[in-house]
């Protein structure tokens, strides 16, 4: 393969998301020649979808970032699918009390030829060791929409967004734990110019991605807007791998005792909080900017993949039916 040439991808995603991720798509297009393709009810058959609309030998890598349910009900048909790298950022559930739990590890023992680019770097450690080619590209922000507006930050303490499904309860158990010693306020807000006004409001932004193996996207969102992000503690590993420092760029705690006391030691040294903020406002701008994140998508594609095992003579035949 050239390598000084950009790989001819073919990058399908979901058309309807919680998450505004186009920045992230730009990022790989790039540093790629990049066929990018939104997908909505198409994505409940990709067999037809291909049939009808792709030439999966045009490309060197396909990519897809589509809904993991969707995903695991035609892994007979994405198994045929050529140079496939799949994108996720939800592999966390695998690990965690939930429907998914042990899903991911399943799905992907059934497409050992596939790269998988996990936004965890621990859950990435974990399936490499289950002998999945697993990744770590970790999750990032859009750097067109969240940045610091020097504005008066009027709320301490806050979170912004959800708290209502069955899977986010550790998290509402941390929040509802933490409102109760202390004046957290808990919103939600529409993306885009509401969302960041909230961020740049808040001088103390609490996440609490408990019992998840990683960090989610607010954390660095909230960087990114200048607050001093008080996180839940995912260990040393992944701290490492992010280059976050306890008190030095954020703040990380275990427990809501933790979390007070570092609390009460900012609100009495100001000037610390606002060290904190601007280090940790210059990691992620540096870091974990969508642009930078699609550079490192890209990266992680040009290694060469697996071989394909030779598929069954069954599944030869079921591909070749109209059905």
């Amino acid at each position: 393969m050239d390598t000084g040439k950009p790989l001819k991808i073919l990058l399908l995603v979901q058309k309807e998301q919680r998450v505004i991720l186009d920045r992230l798509y730009d990022g790989i297009a790039a540093h790629t020649d990049c066929d990018l393709r939104w997908l909505g009810d198409e994505q409940a058959d990709l067999k037809r979808y291909f049939r009808e609309h792709v030439r999966a030998q045009d490309y060197e890598r396909i990519v897809f970032f589509l809904r993991f349910k969707q995903e695991i009900r035609q892994v007979g048909f994405i198994r045929s699918v050529p140079n496939l790298v799949i994108l996720e950022h939800d592999a966390w559930q695998n690990y965690f009390p939930c429907k998914y739990r042990g899903r991911f590890s399943a799905h992907y023992r059934r497409l050992p030829a596939a790269r998988v680019l996990s936004s965890g770097f621990q859950i990435s450690e974990r399936l490499r060791a289950e002998g999945t080619d697993a990744v770590f590209v970790p999750k990032g922000y859009d750097q067109t929409l969240l940045r610091n507006l020097g504005t008066e930050r009027d709320i301490e303490l806050g979170f912004v967004g959800s708290v209502k499904s069955g899977i986010y309860s550790e998290r509402k158990a941390m929040l509802d734990a933490i409102a109760h010693e202390e004046p957290l306020m808990t919103v939600r807000t529409q993306s885009g110019a509401e969302y960041l006004e909230m961020l740049n409001r808040i001088r103390f932004f609490v996440s609490a991605d408990v019992g998840m193996s990683e960090y989610m996207i607010k954390n660095f969102e909230a960087m990114a807007c200048g607050c001093v992000l008080f996180a839940y503690d995912q260990g040393a590993a992944e701290n490492s791998a992010l280059g976050f420092v306890d008190m030095e760029n954020l703040v990380l705690y275990r427990s809501v005792n933790e979390l007070r006391d570092k609390l009460s030691r900012l609100r009495a040294s100001p000037e610390l909080a606002a060290r904190i903020a601007a280090k940790g406002q210059t990691l992620v701008e540096r870091e974990y900017s969508f642009a930078r994140i699609g550079e490192r998508v890209a990266a992680a594609l040009r290694p060469p993949l697996r071989l394909a095992a030779p598929s069954a003579w069954w599944e030869r035949l079921r591909l070749q039916l109209p059905f």
